[in-house]
């Protein structure tokens, strides 16, 4: 089964953005820190950390860049999977006679 290039692309993109809109929403409501802080203590973890004020324009490049970098992900491992999913099926087909 082949997968289409773009819509690996575009599902990916949308994952990965979406997550990062998450978390520039949760950053602006104020929400990141305490969250981090709740992440941080179930992973026995100590760290001396705070989250920066929100900023429009860098949520926009946060989601914009890893948007396009899921879709760039997604492309290739639609182009890796389109590759090897089609060597081992060419190699048992029948020969004709």
């Amino acid at each position: 089964m082949r997968i289409s290039l773009l819509s690996a692309g575009g599902t990916l993109a949308l994952f990965v953005g979406l997550g990062h809109l998450a978390w520039a929403l949760m950053v602006a409501i104020g929400w990141a820190e305490p969250l981090l802080d709740l992440i941080f203590r179930l992973h026995f973890l100590t760290v001396q950390l705070s989250v920066a004020p929100f900023d429009l324009g860098r949520a926009l490049a946060l989601v914009g860049l890893t948007a396009f970098g899921g879709f760039v992900s997604g492309c290739l491992l639609a182009a890796i999977w389109n590759l090897i999913a089609y060597i081992p099926e060419q190699r048992w087909r029948a020969r004709p006679l």
